[in-house]
């Protein structure tokens, strides 16, 4: 995201393929004449809005939009362009070809692996954007996995000195760069640091409804209490535990005569339906941060 005072050749790189359109995304405080400042700008760098999503928060004073533009368009005449409004306006925006590369994700998990294994197979089939690059687990039940896939496998255990672990943990991704960190069942809190290092690039995947049984064992409470829908909740990571910006959720309803092996088997489907959808959504650019709230265009 830009900064306010960025140039427009840091939106526009060197190497970057703009030939096949781009997306552009903003979020600023609301105002009248916006979106028609926002398409005027797109026409004059000879572009042609193909889809445009836009949303403002009355209450709260929010706007955020999300616009593909068709090839044709001159990426760095239209930076050039949302600068000028920028320089009025605190806006953030972003602008991303629409022919990028495949995003790099590294997945972390720990014993339970269908979520890891269903993020591998739509990597595979193209269902989901993204290359998987590395499974990283303070457990070793995924390496096998990992092998079959030929994806590479790194083991962390969490011995006496957990600090240590995350230290090896920050080394590690810092090596691998990835775009896109996923915590697909990975049962560890991350360090404040590393969360804020990689600041709305890692997406957890917890299993209720959030705000519901927050932390480990839900599925448990929610037996306990005798809840009549389970879910699953897809969000971005924050230092809090399982409360940053929500993404995805779903929902199945449940019964008394399920129990919580039961509950737990039925609210897999969901966890892996959720995170598929909240990472497609995070690659398609379909996810704007307003504090702890998302808009997101689907």
């Amino acid at each position: 995201m830009a900064d306010l005072d960025t140039s427009p050749d840091d939106h526009v790189t060197v190497g970057d393929d703009w030939s096949k359109g781009l997306i552009l995304t903003v979020r600023s405080p609301d105002r009248v004449g916006i979106v028609a400042s926002l398409a005027s700008s797109i026409q004059a760098a000879g572009g042609n809005i193909v889809e445009l999503d836009q949303h403002a928060d009355v209450v709260e004073g929010d706007f955020g939009c999300r616009v593909e533009v068709a090839e044709g368009v001159d990426a760095l005449e239209l930076a050039r362009r949302l600068d000028v409004i920028q320089s009025s306006l605190p806006m953030i925006y972003t602008m991303t070809p629409i022919a990028r590369r495949r995003s790099r994700a590294a997945v972390l998990c720990s014993s339970t692996l269908h979520c890891p294994s269903d993020l591998i197979a739509r990597s595979a089939i193209g269902q989901l954007d993204c290359e998987v690059i590395a499974l990283v687990s303070d457990r070793t039940a995924a390496r096998e996995l990992a092998q079959r896939y030929g994806v590479p496998f790194t083991h962390l255990p969490v011995g006496e000195d957990r600090a240590e672990q995350e230290r090896q943990l920050g080394d590690v991704l810092d090596e691998l760069d990835p775009d896109l960190i996923v915590l697909a069942r990975y049962m560890r809190v991350l360090p404040a640091w590393l969360v804020l290092r990689y600041e709305q690039r890692i997406i957890n995947i917890h299993h209720s409804f959030l705000p519901a049984f927050v932390g480990s064992n839900p599925y448990a409470r929610a037996h306990e209490r005798g809840v009549k829908i389970i879910g699953a909740t897809a969000h971005y990571v924050t230092a809090d535990l399982d409360a940053g910006p929500i993404i995805a959720q779903d929902v199945v309803h449940i019964s008394h005569r399920d129990d919580v092996a039961g509950m737990t088997r039925r609210g897999a489907d969901i966890e892996r339906s959720v995170l598929a959808t909240a990472i497609r959504l995070h690659l398609e650019q379909r996810v704007i941060v307003f504090g702890s709230r998302t808009c997101v265009f689907d």
